[in-house]
């Protein structure tokens, strides 16, 4: 395991977005690490205002940010909504980096997203392959957002000296996710389609595309276990991918979801529909490399996400 440089202990933490599904799960973490974790809602900071964010951070005094807030969706979504996903994630990006270093942060954590890779990276896609090709058409407006972020906490770094780093995790998933057909990403959604099939003794349920298209899934408690061993140990220009490792086809992780629901039907798929970027597997060997490893399986992590859902559908 890699040596701690920023013990956590008895620090003020403060993580921005903690309602999302990892903020949550970082609040939930952290919990272990002895620290006061800070946090405030929308209504009362408008992250996507400067002196709402100036505001928050002189006043509450954050020694370390998680920045895990973002506007977050699925291709469906940042197909109808590309401003609204571009400038809010380049607003919150920005103002919540600017705010740090005014007010002396000592250590700032960026959340990305694996779309900011090359629509062709080669696979498994490097932290090396940033910049190196076209984006995936479907969701590049929060991807260009997210790249600015990490090069706002690579500028900073430079001309400051800002202990800020970034971290690119694959596609998440678990408690806390948006299960909203209109807005939500693969898993949550299928998880709703096949609940709902088995609710009205369906034969079928559908998804989109394929189903050829491999994809990477981390539950969303890894994740937030890999972020704070990063804001512990690491202190680097570079972003670091954050996954689990092995990917698996849309149409196997179908299957694997109505086995978690109970789902005994079948799976059609709508080919005329979109797949998105052919396959996405992230090279974890750096995260690897400083003792990380995740522990939550892809058929165990959909039990817990099925059950999450039952509990909190209301």
């Amino acid at each position: 395991m890699a040596e701690t440089l920023y013990p956590l202990q008895g620090k003020r933490v403060w993580v921005a977005g903690h309602r999302g599904m990892v903020g949550a799960a970082l609040v939930r973490r952290l919990e272990r690490e002895g620290c006061t974790v800070l946090t405030t809602s929308r209504t009362e900071t408008d992250l996507t205002t400067q002196a709402d964010v100036d505001r928050y951070v002189a006043s509450a005094k954050p020694q370390a940010i998680f920045m895990a807030a973002a506007k977050v969706g699925g291709i469906l979504a940042n197909d109808t909504y590309p401003a609204e996903f571009l400038y809010q994630n380049l607003m919150i990006a920005a103002n919540v980096t600017q705010a740090a270093h005014a007010n002396g942060v000592e250590k700032m954590l960026f959340l990305g997203s694996s779309c900011i890779y090359p629509k062709f990276a080669p696979q498994p896609m490097r932290e090396d392959a940033l910049l190196t090709g076209p984006l995936e058409p479907t969701n590049e407006w929060y991807a260009i957002a997210k790249i600015a972020g990490i090069k706002l906490a690579q500028s900073y770094r430079r001309q400051y000296g800002a202990n800020y780093i970034s971290a690119m995790p694959t596609n998440l998933y678990g408690p806390g996710d948006n299960f909203d057909l209109s807005s939500s990403h693969v898993i949550p959604a299928m998880i709703r389609k096949a609940h709902e099939a088995k609710l009205a003794n369906a034969e079928s349920f559908q998804i989109w595309g394929t189903g050829s298209a491999k994809r990477e899934f981390l539950h969303v408690d890894d994740c937030a276990d890999a972020l704070v061993l990063l804001m512990r140990t690491y202190d680097g220009y570079e972003h670091v991918n954050v996954g689990y490792g092995e990917d698996v086809s849309i149409a196997d992780v179908a299957q694997m979801v109505a086995d978690a629901v109970g789902f005994k039907g079948a799976i059609t798929k709508d080919a005329s529909k979109p797949d998105g970027t052919p396959r996405k597997l992230m090279d974890i060997s750096r995260l690897a490399s400083m003792g990380w490893a995740p522990k939550i399986d892809l058929p165990t992590g959909l039990r817990d996400a099925y059950r999450w859902y039952l509990e909190n559908r209301g």
